[in-house]
Parts: C-alpha cells; structure tokens; sequence
C-alpha cells in the first residue's frame, strides 16, 4: 500500500531535436549559454534535419523571429531551443515554425523547419542551446548524456530527476 508513495518520479529523458555533433553548453560562444545565465543545458552542431519535440509537453514560447521554442514537459521541467545563435536578427528569414503556443506535442514531432544554409551564411553560428530554463529552480538533478552524436528523437541529451 505504501510502496507507491515513496516512489521517486521516473527521470525526465531530453531526447536530441536535431540530428548532429552534441558539445558541452560551457563550449557555446554565446556566454548567455555558456555562462548557464538561461539555465542547465548542452548544445548541438546540426548535421542535418529539423527541429523536433525532445519531449512530451506544451508549447509554451515560439518567438516571434521563429528562431526559438519552448516547452513545458508534462514533470514541469521547462526547455528552450535556441536555433543558432544571433538568430533573432533574420527576422524568421530560415525558419518556419510548424506548431503554435498551447499546443500538445509528442516526442519527435515536427517543430521548425529549418534552413541550414541559409543561418549558416547569415547569422554567427548554427549551434544550437538546448536549456532548462528553470534549472535554477534547484528541485531536480541534471545529467548530460557522455554520447557525441545526436541522432534526432533516439539520443537522449540529458535526463533530468528529482534530488
């Protein structure tokens, strides 16, 4: 009867949104990132493809530029994907968002359609942040995966669990 209410929740799994290289967020040259001002987090180098849910949850941002999403996971845990850096000064030019604020999304889902080349030629770098905005809160634990390679909605980036 009571083997249930001592029971600590599942961990939450971040599964990668994009297909690449990932790197430590203390690597982003972007010390907002990098200095962890937005949150815990890791970063990848997209290889190929879009930008996919790496959760189950709700959309809870999509910037207006359409270079940034948020998501809140069904535990509560709040994440935000940057796509690349120095974005928001394409004015959208290279994304199109597929998804609209309060919307349920699943693992692997479809989020931004993106445009590699063209953030490539125009903006400081392709690198992606993807951060736990409220990891400051201190309730939960984070642990970055020790794999390189990202391979969208199978690599799990960072697991985050109750302390």
């Amino acid at each position: 009867m009571f083997k249930n209410l001592f029971k600590k929740a599942k961990p939450l799994e971040i599964y990668t949104p994009v297909n690449g290289e990932i790197i430590p967020i203390e690597e982003v040259p972007d010390p907002v990132f990098s200095q962890k001002m937005m949150g815990e987090g890791v970063a990848v180098i997209p290889s190929t493809g879009n930008i996919h849910a790496p959760v189950d949850g709700t959309i809870m941002l999509v910037a207006d530029t359409k270079h940034a999403i948020g998501i809140r996971a069904e535990d509560g845990t709040e994440i935000l994907i940057h796509v690349g850096l120095e974005t928001v000064s394409l004015k959208g030019q290279g994304f199109t968002v597929a998804v609209n604020m309060g919307d349920k999304v699943s693992v692997g889902q479809l989020l931004i359609e993106v445009d590699w080349e063209y953030i490539g030629k125009h903006a400081k770098s392709i690198v992606t942040p993807i951060v736990i905005t409220n990891s400051h809160d201190g309730d939960k634990q984070y642990t970055i995966t020790g794999e390189k390679e990202a391979i969208q909605g199978k690599t799990v980036i960072l697991t985050a669990s109750s302390k």
